[in-house]
């Protein structure tokens, strides 16, 4: 972490709601001189942390070139700079590119965490992710339509073959063919769970399977803003196959932990 006071903060806004900032993002939104957030995906509330003097700008129709010159202009006038990121800034903020900018200007900069979007889709949707003998591995990943190409190894089947729990940003639009590619690995009886605007006042969840989540999302007309959820770790009744957690067995022989760790 950079601890230069003057460093443009990168701050993860959490999924959008308000009160699912973390405090120190809210610290660091009050504190600041300058704010620059992506307008389009968060609750209007988020700012009101802000202080009233701050200028704030909507980085919504900016390209990146834009954004980082808007940055080192504020750096350079002696402004404490925010950038607000939706979610975390660790997945798909763009943080890699505007920080290369910044590396090239002189500029110093720090991240802050907040909630990924995929935490707060999970818990509307009420379910754990890694399922003991279920599901252990969690893949974050997303698709390609009018956006940055894919890696050629990263193709959505090489994951799916895996069964691992399935988060797919950026697909909302294509979830019937993306459908249909998952039937093969995980069966049309595979549970779906998407997420509109997870947090925010216009939230919706929509339930399903592999076979019928695609028709629940064209009757809702969700063109944006979702994140789809596969696996059957999102099963609505407990899965016969269901283990239970090592950490946690009454058998487990605690002594070797108190004796110096986990085993």
């Amino acid at each position: 972490m950079n601890d230069d006071p003057r460093a443009v903060q990168f701050v993860g806004a959490g999924p959008g709601a308000a009160d699912l900032l973390t405090v120190r993002a809210a610290r660091m939104l009050a504190d600041a001189e300058v704010v620059l957030y992506p307008g389009s995906y968060l609750d209007a509330e988020v700012l009101a942390h802000c202080s009233p003097d701050a200028e704030l700008v909507d980085t919504g129709d900016m390209d990146l070139d834009a954004i980082v010159a808007r940055l080192v202009e504020a750096h350079r006038a002696g402004h404490r700079v925010v950038r607000l990121v939706s979610g975390d800034p660790s997945v798909y903020s763009a943080v890699s590119e505007q920080t290369r900018r910044l590396d090239a200007a002189g500029v110093p900069w720090a991240i802050t965490p907040g909630v990924p979007a995929y935490a707060a889709a999970a818990a509307r949707a009420g379910r754990e992710l890694t399922v003991p003998l279920v599901a252990q591995s969690v893949v974050l990943t997303r698709t390609q339509q009018r956006s940055t190409a894919m890696p050629e190894t990263e193709e959505l089947t090489a994951f799916a073959a895996t069964r691992a729990t399935l988060v797919l940003h950026l697909a909302i639009t294509r979830v019937r063919e993306l459908m249909a590619e998952l039937a093969p690995h995980y069966g049309a009886d595979c549970p779906v769970v998407v997420v509109y605007r997870a947090s925010q006042p216009a939230e919706r969840v929509l339930r399903g399977t592999v076979a019928d989540i695609a028709d629940a999302v064209e009757a809702a007309d969700l063109r944006q803003a979702a994140v789809v959820l596969v696996g059957r770790a999102l099963a609505g009744r407990p899965d016969p196959q269901a283990g239970e957690s090592h950490l946690y067995d009454p058998a487990r022989d605690r002594a070797a932990k108190r004796l110096g760790g986990l085993r």
